[in-house]
């Protein structure tokens, strides 16, 4: 049973760099109410070019797929898509 917290998960690739968190909710925000909006970066704190942003409904997110996945934002074409969930194991070594 999902809590009325829990929202929906998107991956988002081809993040422009100079992205912060806030520029990716205000992306999505156009397209529905963003739980919340991050972007991976690396050891140093540099963006990695992708984030995940989770939308509030089902319905909210399917349109933010809708229009920005494939959309050209800040010379970067986004792929959008849901997340899908890691299991326990992946990205570990050995």
């Amino acid at each position: 049973m999902l809590s009325s917290k829990a929202g929906i998960k998107l991956f988002c690739g081809g993040v422009p760099y100079p992205f912060q968190e806030n520029d990716l909710k205000d992306l999505f925000s156009a397209h529905g109410t963003v739980v919340s909006a991050k972007i991976v970066v690396d050891h140093v704190g540099a963006s990695r070019g992708y984030g995940f942003v989770e939308m509030a409904t089902v319905e909210e997110a399917a349109l933010a797929i809708q229009k920005l996945n494939g959309k050209r934002v800040a010379g970067k074409f986004l792929t959008v898509v849901t997340a899908r969930r890691q299991s326990r194991w992946e990205g570990r070594n050995g």
